[in-house]
Order: C-alpha cells, then sequence, then structure tokens
C-alpha cells in the first residue's frame, strides 16, 4: 500500500525535489529511507539494441553493488535493464512512474515492479489508481533527475524521453553522462549528439561512482584470478567485445586452454558470451 508524504514531513526529499516546478507530495512504496541516498539515474530508450541493455544492466550492476542507489522510470528496454541489473547485484533501486503505485505499467515489467517494491522503492506524484497517460512521463522525468545525484543516458534516439530527462538534469545542475554507441545506429544518435554538445561521455563506469564521492565496490573475484585467468579478462576488457579466436591471439595461449577460462569466467559471473562473441559483465 503506498504511503502520502508530504515537503517538510521528515521523509520526503526537501533538498533534492527543490527546483521549480517540484511536487510537494510523493506517494511511495517501499523502502523511504533510499529517498535520502545518493543514486544514479540510469535512462534509455525503450526501443534499445543489444548493446543498450547490456551496457544498462552492466552499469546497474556496478551502481548496486558499490552502494549506489539506481534511479529510473520503469520503462521497457535500458530503464528495466538497469533496475534489473541493480536488484541482480542485491543492490537499492527506485523506480519513479507516471501512473499510480499500484498499476503495473507496462505489463511487461509487472514483475520487476513487484521485486522493487520488496527490494527498493516505487514513486509516484500521482495518487493510486491513477492510469498511465502520455504527458504523465515528460514530467516524471524531472523527479528522476531531481533524486539522482548524476544521469547516465545509456542510448537514446534523436527525440527520445530520456533527453528530456537529460535537459532537466543540467537544469537542476545534476551531471549528466552519455554512453557513447555507434555512429550509425538509430538508438545512438541522441547519445552521440550529447557528447558533441558537451555532455561527458560515460568511458568508465566507475567514474559514475567516484564523481560523486563514493568508493566502487572491490571485486574479489576478480582480484582472485589465476595468472592465466587475469590474462584472458584482460584481453576481454580491452577489446569490449572478442571472439575466442582473438583472445589465444592476443594472449598466445591454446584454444583449449582459452575455452576452459571462457567457462571459468563465465560461471564466476565475470563475462558471458553471446552471437560467437565475449563481453565483460562486470568490471
Amino acid at each position: 500500500m503506498a504511503t502520502k508524504i508530504i515537503r517538510g514531513d521528515g521523509c520526503f526529499p526537501d533538498d533534492k525535489l527543490s527546483f521549480d516546478g517540484a511536487p510537494d507530495v510523493l506517494w511511495c512504496e517501499g523502502n523511504l529511507d533510499l529517498l535520502k541516498t545518493k543514486g544514479v539515474a540510469v535512462i534509455g530508450s525503450r526501443k534499445c539494441t543489444a548493446y543498450g541493455k547490456t551496457v544498462a544492466k552492466t552499469i546497474g550492476k556496478r551502481l548496486g553493488e558499490s552502494g549506489v542507489t539506481v534511479i529510473s522510470g520503469l520503462a521497457a528496454g535500458i530503464d528495466a535493464c538497469g533496475h534489473r541489473g541493480c536488484l541482480e547485484a542485491g543492490g537499492n533501486t527506485i523506480a519513479v512512474l507516471g501512473c499510480g503505485t499500484d498499476i503495473f505499467y507496462p505489463s511487461e515489467n509487472r514483475e520487476l515492479q513487484k521485486k522493487i517494491i520488496e527490494n527498493g522503492l516505487l514513486v509516484s506524484e500521482y495518487p493510486p489508481g491513477t492510469l498511465a497517460n502520455a504527458f504523465h512521463f515528460p514530467l516524471r522525468n524531472r523527479i528522476i533527475s531531481g533524486l539522482s545525484e548524476s544521469v547516465v543516458v545509456v542510448e537514446a534516439a534523436n527525440r527520445s524521453g530520456a533527453l528530456i530527462t537529460a535537459e532537466a538534469a543540467a537544469e537542476q545542475g545534476r551531471d549528466v553522462y552519455a554512453v557513447p554507441g555507434n555512429i550509425t545506429s538509430f538508438s545512438s544518435f541522441g547519445t552521440n549528439k550529447l557528447i558533441r554538445d558537451g555532455v561527458n561521455a560515460l568511458i568508465l563506469i566507475d567514474d559514475l561512482i567516484t564523481d560523486i564521492g563514493m568508493k566502487p565496490y572491490n571485486n574479489e573475484e576478480i582480484l582472485n584470478l589465476g595468472n592465466d585467468e587475469k590474462k584472458v579478462f584482460q584481453a576481454i576488457c580491452r577489446r569490449g567485445e572478442i571472439t575466442a579466436e582473438d583472445i589465444c591471439f592476443a594472449t598466445n595461449m591454446k584454444p583449449s586452454l582459452v575455452s576452459g577460462i571462457i567457462t571459468i569466467l563465465e560461471m564466476k559471473g565475470l563475462i558471458f558470451s553471446s552471437m560467437g562473441k565475449i563481453f565483460v559483465a562486470k568490471f
């Protein structure tokens, strides 16, 4: 059941939602303490690529395991991947809705919304029972950026709603980052344009953590890798995506050995394979 909080009552994040046009009332369901934590908004297009989904989920995981609250809008695509990555890492996440907290929208994220109620926080300026309307979503974006220390746009087309959030974040004095993408990809046009116009290009995920004064989680699994495992993992990190054959060439190791190490690294959750290529899952 949603809890109504009002500006000035102690639970309301007065300091964060202090901009012109900020709501004075919020309806929340979940852990209200998350409103006082440091968070980063992970946002992007609903229609995203496999690259965008992977990046959003990886960012969500890294932020979650480092104690940074992931904030997004529970939309299909990038938003959902950011939330899921954070939850899988055991982290905290806030979903800002364009409807009442008792409305499951979009329906495909019904189970994800339930998990966020149990392990995070749902926030809306609309009372329970309010259905989703198109004009609600641009408005809720100002809350997403307001609750965040910084905002990272993973993928966005030229007229994506994520760009509205980025604009709101800049107006509110938040740091804005954009993930560089393929210049031939329609889904990366908006993010690449943000970078061209002076937004920070996100090159290292940990920059999102250190730039808000927090310390990245020290992954013991990476620190405890054997020498051959480190060589393979470092080869994958350098390329971002790579084939097993290219790993053999880069490390001068036999295919049978590389194959076994890839399996071990996948079991440890450090990498994953897709369509014949190998990607980093954790940094």
